[in-house]
Formats: structure tokens, sequence, C-alpha cells
């Protein structure tokens, strides 16, 4: 059995992954009550950008643009983004510099 701490984190990483989903389906899944789920998810709320929803298709969410481990580009894109930043400039070099700072190793 594991901890309450290492269950928030694994259903984090599940939300992460699903991008939705509802409270009976992850306490099934999970093998505990929806209580539960409710109380890890307002736990997490506190720190990460999960939002919640009521109704017809509503349950838990993770907001658009969130991700919990970083996406990274591999050399070649890298590369490939640094050889077109010569034909750049003014905004359009910008935007690629900071895709660059974000997303490259």
């Amino acid at each position: 059995m594991s901890s309450p701490s290492e269950r928030r984190q694994e259903l984090l990483e599940v939300l992460c992954r699903r991008r939705h989903d509802t409270y009976d389906n992850l306490a099934f899944e999970f093998k505990v009550s929806r209580r539960t789920i409710r109380r890890d998810v307002a736990i997490l709320m506190c720190s990460y950008p999960i939002e919640t929803s009521r109704g017809y298709g509503g349950g838990v969410s993770v907001a658009d643009g969130y991700y919990l481990y970083r996406r990274t580009l591999n050399k070649k894109q890298v590369a490939l983004l640094i050889r077109l930043r010569v034909q750049l400039e003014g905004d359009d070099l910008d935007t690629l510099n900071s895709i660059l700072r974000v997303f490259a190793p």
C-alpha cells in the first residue's frame, strides 16, 4: 500500500497524461473512496494548476499547457532551430530564442 503522498504524486502523473478524468474513475483505479480522491485533488490544487468542474462531463482536469515533466528538444531539433535563427529578426527571433531557452536541454 502506498502512502498518501505517493498516491497524490501518482494521481498527478495520471492527470497530466490523461488531461481529464472523473472522481469515480480515479477512485476505482486507485482503490480508494471518492472522498479520498476529492481530498487528494484539493491538496494538489494548492500547488498545481488542477481544475474541477461539476455536472455532465465534469471531473478533474489539468490546465492547458501544463505538463509535469518538461518536454525537451533533441539535439537535431536544437541544431535546426539554431540554423534558422540567422534568417529571423525582431519578434520572430525573440520567439525562437524563447523556445530554445524553454525547451533546449
